[in-house]
């Protein structure tokens, strides 16, 4: 079982592809609460070169707070990361986290409805920036 869902953009600049991911979070009603600068932070920290690559903290209001209400500690695994990468190629690649392969160690099985509710709806947002890019 993969743990993430994704697709690849060919002729989609990076900065638009953040955008578009961005975007199709928002139409499944996620926020992005923080965005992280791997390439940055990597030369920043250590000096090391890498390609360009996003991590955007992405969060549901509405099913976290249903989720910590259920289990208290869940917290743990928010938000959910979308990571918006450039290769090599000059291709995009944008990937989200399968929430239900991320709960699968958390034995409460009020989880797994709203695992797979919330599964649905990054599912969509990727079908959503396969169906928007180039």
């Amino acid at each position: 079982m993969s743990y993430y869902f994704s697709t690849t953009l060919q002729q989609t600049p990076f900065e638009e592809a953040i955008e578009l991911a961005t975007s199709e979070l928002q139409k499944e009603g996620f926020g992005v609460l923080t965005q992280i600068n791997v390439k940055e932070t990597l030369k920043k920290k250590i000096d090391a070169d890498f390609r360009p690559y996003i991590i955007l903290g992405a969060c549901n209001p509405h099913f976290a707070h249903k989720a910590l209400q259920v289990e208290g500690k869940l917290g743990v695994l928010l938000p959910c990361n979308v990571v918006v990468e450039q290769h090599e190629d000059g291709s995009v690649e944008i990937s989200t986290v399968d929430p239900h392969a991320m709960m699968a160690p958390v034995t409460n099985p009020q989880l797994e409805t709203l695992a797979a509710e919330v599964r649905e709806k990054v599912k969509k947002v990727i079908e959503g920036v396969k169906a928007h890019g180039k």
